[in-house]
């Protein structure tokens, strides 16, 4: 009696596995996508406050640093602010985000927020004045940060040049409430 023929061994997948395997990657890829572009968000929103903190005291620091008074101006049409010495509205961001200053006005620091507009900016006042002699700051104010997603951040400026920053609800993690 003959001896069948040995089996060839099969390598590869079939495409009933293939599918399945897509199946499976698109489902677990359609799942994780809102979670990152959230984290991303999140992201931006965080990064960009703490950089606007750290402006605010920049500001107040070279005041008194320099002995001169020194400005931060806010835009928020633009998304951005300038810190400048100068008068009120010596400087300026364009729709680039650079800064624009006339007269006297010496821009010391521009940003402008990242995401294309899904970060806002907004303020209680236009422009604060830190003194030269005392790092005191008039008016005082609050600069507010805005997700597209609703979570906010807002930095408290007081009378002298400090900055306390919360979230309106805790909505962000680390920061307590306003």
């Amino acid at each position: 009696m003959p001896h069948p023929a040995p089996r060839r061994r099969q390598f590869g997948a079939s495409l009933v596995e293939t599918t399945v395997a897509l199946a499976i990657t698109g489902t677990l890829a359609g799942s994780l996508l809102p979670g990152w572009h959230e984290a991303r968000e999140r992201r931006q929103l965080e990064a960009a406050s703490a950089q606007l903190a750290t402006d605010l005291r920049l500001a107040r620091s070279l005041a008194v640093a320099q002995a001169q008074s020194v400005r931060l101006r806010v835009q928020a049409a633009q998304a951005c602010y300038v810190v400048h010495t100068g008068p009120a509205h010596g400087c300026s961001c364009d729709s680039a985000g650079q800064a624009l200053c006339s007269g006297d006005a010496l821009p010391l620091r521009v940003a402008a927020l990242p995401g294309q507009g899904r970060l806002a900016l907004s303020s209680s006042s236009g422009s604060m004045l830190f003194d030269a002699g005392r790092g005191t700051v008039t008016p005082t104010g609050t600069l507010r940060l805005h997700a597209a997603d609703g979570r906010a951040i807002h930095h408290v400026v007081n009378i002298m040049g400090r900055v306390r920053t919360c979230s309106p609800g805790a909505r962000v993690a680390g920061h307590p409430a306003c």
